[in-house]
């Protein structure tokens, strides 16, 4: 620029001297003045964009640093108690009592429900006549066997005295024999009458329902006067939860973290009920069985939770993260400087078409990636090998990298 502003101060010169010559020839100095001021500012120009000052290219850069990085999983599941069991009827009836509520404290074998017995006691008296008459049935019959029996060794007697046919003999044989299946009858149909009654009764100590677990009640699913059929499935009256200072979550993770999950890992949750509070837990178990819903797989993820406090209630929403990998003191990167990458056109604009063809395209490793740095107005690929991620920013474990590098996060060519 220094030249044409010499030629600028030159030429303006003239002006002064021809203000005294014709005007003509002022118009035609003016003119040439004009011509070579614009000159002299195209030639300025094009000498800046020459020296680099103003790339080609503008960059989007941030500072590599050192900082924490908490890797972390994300899921959500439900509350629920560790141990809960639903109570039903074995059979059918009407309610008779409810002796226990929603939030009842309940004992094992405490009855906290019956069902109206009459129907069962009269079908246990029906069975304990039934077994009598079978009972009666073979004493009679072993009485018909004792008769046989005396007919019988009379007639082998007077038959060897010639005084009864063999005909007469073998009639009484073959009382004899039915005799003894008879009895044999009557024994079947006493057992067959007492399985009744074991049945029976069995019914009716059914119809009085009984706690399997020492806990409380959570949900009643009936009321007094209600009939409950228990011919196809068996009826849930209460559910019981045996310990709710106790719970468990079971979370839904997706199958691309399920691997980063291990038992005794730190888990951190919060439900809506308590905005702003944070409870904890650990990983308990990582269940095989895949659960798979809209193409979506998941894992069931098993957390035991304390809940001295009985702040939480089966069936709240719990949001979980599982902290997987932590660094106190990292050297990072943000992540959208890894996943820069430049096109083509771009890569010319950045390096220029002969530098672009020349560069080395890193070789295909799992914890290779590439940086783009800034150094000076120049950027340079730098491959690094990269750790943990927390989804924000990336751990840098080697490679030609320091803390306070501007690196590159995003790049567009300037309009001309």
């Amino acid at each position: 620029m220094s030249s044409a502003a010499t030629v600028i101060s030159s030429a303006s010169v003239e002006p002064v001297s021809a203000e005294r010559g014709s005007p003509g020839r002022t118009r035609v100095l003016k003119a040439a003045l004009a011509v070579l001021t614009a000159a002299a500012l195209i030639a300025a120009f094009i000498h800046y964009r020459a020296s680099g000052t103003e790339p080609n290219v503008h960059y989007d850069t941030v500072t590599a640093d050192f900082g924490p990085i908490d890797a972390k999983v994300t899921a959500t599941g439900a509350v629920s108690p560790l141990i809960s069991v639903q109570v039903g009827s074995q059979v059918s009836g009407r309610i008779a009592q409810l002796l226990v509520d929603f939030g009842a404290t309940v004992r094992q074998g405490q009855t906290i429900a019956t069902i109206e017995p009459s129907l069962f006691r009269a079908t246990v008296a029906q069975a304990r006549a039934n077994r009598a008459s079978a009972r009666a049935g073979l004493d009679k019959v072993r009485a018909q066997k004792a008769q046989a029996d005396r007919q019988l060794a009379r007639d082998s007697s007077l038959l060897a005295d010639g005084l009864v046919t063999q005909a007469e003999f073998e009639l009484a044989q073959s009382t004899a024999q039915v005799a003894a299946a008879e009895i044999a009858t009557a024994e079947a149909n006493i057992a067959q009458s007492q399985a009744a009654l074991d049945q029976a009764e069995l019914n009716l100590k059914y119809a009085t329902i009984t706690s399997p677990i020492d806990g409380i009640v959570i949900s009643r699913n009936v009321d007094v006067g209600q009939t409950v059929a228990a011919a196809l499935q068996a009826p849930t009256l209460f559910t019981i939860a045996q310990d709710l200072t106790r719970m468990q979550i079971d979370a839904n993770v997706a199958e691309a973290d399920v691997g980063k999950i291990q038992a005794g890992m730190r888990v951190t949750f919060t439900v809506d009920a308590y905005p702003g509070r944070e409870f904890e837990g650990h990983v308990r178990q990582v269940r095989d069985n895949a659960l798979t819903l809209q193409n979506v797989v998941t894992y069931d993820v098993v957390i035991d939770v304390g809940n001295a406090e009985r702040l939480l209630k089966p069936g709240m929403t719990a949001n979980v993260v599982v902290s997987y990998a932590k660094r106190d003191h990292a050297l990072r990167v943000p992540q959208s400087a890894v996943r820069f990458k430049p096109d083509a056109q771009l890569l010319v604009a950045m390096l220029g078409a002969e530098s672009a063809a020349r560069l080395v395209k890193p070789p295909n490793q799992a914890d290779l990636r590439t940086v783009w740095v800034l150094r000076g107005a120049s950027p340079t690929a730098t491959p690094v090998h990269v750790g943990v991620n927390d989804g924000m920013f990336v751990e840098v474990t080697s490679g030609d990298l320091a803390a306070g590098a501007r690196v590159v996060i995003e790049a567009s060519k300037r309009a001309p």
